[in-house]
């Protein structure tokens, strides 16, 4: 079996704001952004890749969630992280916006295993609902 990851959920306080966040500040697109802010879809994501989305779910959908998923109490739950790869010259694009709109890069690491052998750098911060990410590149 082959599988590819398709979708994360983040759990925010504001999904216009949080999509403003990952387009702005991350640099990843939206997906059903306008149609969300015209109250056509439930939920905006932001594309990782051709194949991967993160869905960006407002906590008020939680209880609509647990009834979808039948597993009681599971909507809500934060993961520890979630780690994109992008190239070098991204990895620096991406520090400088991170600077310019006031987020703190809250964690460094080197030399980090991942889906794609070692990372010689990685970084770690927070969306603004704590939502934490990190960021690495490979050579």
């Amino acid at each position: 079996m082959h599988a590819r990851l398709d979708h994360l959920v983040c759990w925010v306080s504001d999904p216009g704001a949080s999509v403003d966040f990952y387009e702005q500040v991350v640099g990843l697109p939206g997906v059903r952004a306008a149609e969300f802010r015209d109250g056509m879809a439930p939920f905006p994501s932001v594309r990782v890749s051709p194949e991967t989305i993160l869905d960006l779910m407002s906590f008020e959908a939680m209880r609509g969630v647990d009834e979808g998923t039948g597993v009681r109490g599971s909507a809500g739950h934060p993961i520890n992280h979630l780690c994109l790869a992008v190239g070098k010259e991204d990895f620096d694009a991406l520090q400088m916006r991170l600077k310019q709109h006031g987020v703190e890069i809250t964690g460094n690491g080197a030399n980090s295993f991942g889906a794609q052998g070692i990372a010689p750098e990685t970084m770690f911060f927070p969306d603004p609902d704590g939502n934490v990410i990190e960021v690495r590149y490979y050579e």
